[in-house]
């Protein structure tokens, strides 16, 4: 990053929802941020956007359809004078979009220090890789999940969870209480093809 000293780097997140972004992204209250925070040791200035948001034209051309939405993103941080870009999309079942970011990842066209991750299948699973960090936030013990990133619906997971917790809460500030407690080199084990990658990525920044 640019910034030195004791200036925060400014930071674009970007990803698909609230889970991620939190219900109001403006109060710093994401996962996201959270994970991001805690992975640079550092405090940030972000921004969040929707990976969806008009904000970023693609252009029509050849290249795959996560490649070139993550190159507009990447575009549009570098104009908007941001120090680093952090995209994350869910795998959704498709291998492909780890390799469409992985491209977008490597190009050099663009100077812009940037992290672009797929949570594998989605980003709940991250939620569930430790149990410590989740019978914390829920107040009851829970047991140790398997292989998160092997889950075909980990957000249904998290759902039966959250209801014998003892507090209701909405999925974005659940995710964010426990995105606080995670440790974060269990999640990188437990999630090695997802967050593993993602972890590296901000590192290097």
């Amino acid at each position: 990053m640019t910034r030195s000293g004791s200036i925060p780097p400014r930071v674009l997140l970007v990803a698909e929802g609230a889970s991620e972004l939190g219900a109001a992204p403006s109060e710093h209250r994401g996962a996201l941020t959270a994970l991001v925070a805690r992975l640079l040791d550092r405090e940030l200035e972000v921004e969040c956007e929707r990976a969806s948001s008009p904000k970023v034209q693609i252009h029509r051309g050849h290249g795959a359809a996560f490649t070139k939405r993550a190159l507009a993103w990447i575009r549009h941080a570098q104009r908007e004078g941001f120090d680093a870009l952090v995209l994350l999309i869910d795998h959704d079942g498709d291998g492909e979009r780890q390799k469409q970011l992985d491209v977008a990842q490597r190009d050099a066209h663009f100077s812009l220090p940037r992290a672009l991750g797929v949570a594998i299948r989605t980003f709940d699973a991250w939620m569930l890789a430790d149990e410590r960090a989740l019978s914390q936030v829920l107040d009851f013990p829970v047991d140790k999940q398997k292989s998160p990133e092997d889950m075909s619906d980990p957000k249904a997971t998290v759902h039966a969870l959250r209801e014998q917790g003892a507090e209701s809460l909405l999925l974005p500030e659940l995710y964010w209480r426990i995105s606080e407690q995670l440790r974060l080199e269990l999640l990188i084990s437990n999630c090695p093809k997802g967050f593993g990658q993602f972890a590296q990525r901000v590192r290097i920044f």
